[in-house]
């Protein structure tokens, strides 16, 4: 005999819709005010790392920072109920930054010792990415993502020539400034230097004294504003060809049996499991 489904309310769905999405104005209310409770969650562990400001104010950012706690306590607790499958939001990247974000509060109080476990609190800074619902530009970021593995051939070759490039006006800076005192000591010395004249870093803590040297540094501070631009352009040009191949508009809804986003405008069913995204259970 199958196995009956276990029905899905509506208030569930309700709640679903509140927390996972974006669409109502009880949704983008929810987000808002989980942006603030992390802004402000995150200064307070901020303002706790300032010794003056934590011994004076002690008190009161501990009170904050339990108010916080429980506030996200409740809203983990919320994600968990109201998805057909709990364990796909608890096992999932967010799912885990949530809960580690959430835990090291209350653990302050059964294990001694435990105040540097407050410093993974500030993972929450993480959530903002998930509340402002980026996945909203998934498509967008995917592309990115598909023309840089397109470009990491040519990126690859092109850093390999960086570094050979370097080697070889290290050992000649070492060769025109080894004996001037310069700071040019040895060959990987001066390499680190071409790395970073190169980059147009410039620390400034070694410097070429002879005029020869000072010539070549000239060449290379030149050369490195050209090399900088290369990498954009090839990552630019995939990243073009990936936009031109595919267009479509998506939304911030999610799934509420599997919790996937980035569905198609207008779609009626999950891209992943195949839900239908509007229904529930009058049960």
């Amino acid at each position: 005999m199958p196995k009956q489904k276990k029905p899905f309310p509506k208030w569930k769905y309700k709640l679903h819709e509140i927390i996972y999405g974006a669409n109502t104005p009880a949704g983008k209310f929810f987000d808002i005010a989980l942006i603030i409770a992390i802004l402000v969650s995150i200064l307070v562990v901020m303002l706790e790392s300032v010794s003056e400001i934590d011994q004076k104010y002690h008190k009161i950012l501990n009170i904050a920072e339990w108010i916080i706690t429980i506030l996200f306590t409740i809203e983990y607790i919320a994600r968990i109920i109201s998805i057909k499958k709990p364990k796909v939001y608890i096992f999932s990247f967010f799912g885990i930054i949530d809960l580690l974000s959430t835990i090291p509060k209350y653990l302050s109080l059964l294990i001694g010792g435990s105040h540097f476990l407050v410093a993974i609190r500030a993972l929450r800074l993480l959530r903002v990415f998930r509340v402002l619902k980026l996945v909203r530009y998934l498509g967008a970021s995917d592309k990115l993502s598909k023309a840089l593995m397109a470009s990491r051939a040519k990126i690859f070759v092109f850093l390999f020539a960086v570094v050979i490039l370097c080697s070889i006006l290290g050992t000649i800076m070492y060769l025109v400034e080894g004996s001037s005192g310069s700071g040019f000591t040895s060959i990987p010395r001066s390499i680190y230097w071409a790395i970073v004249t190169l980059t147009t870093v410039g620390y400034g803590d070694i410097a070429p004294g002879t005029p020869l040297g000072q010539l070549i540094a000239s060449m290379i501070m030149i050369l490195g504003y050209g090399i900088i631009a290369i990498p954009t352009g090839i990552v630019s040009a995939e990243y073009v060809k990936e936009v031109t191949i595919d267009n479509v508009n998506t939304n911030s809804q999610a799934c509420s049996a599997c919790n996937a986003t980035n569905h198609i405008d207008d779609a009626k069913y999950c891209f992943e499991c195949g839900n239908d995204l509007n229904s529930y259970d009058e049960a």
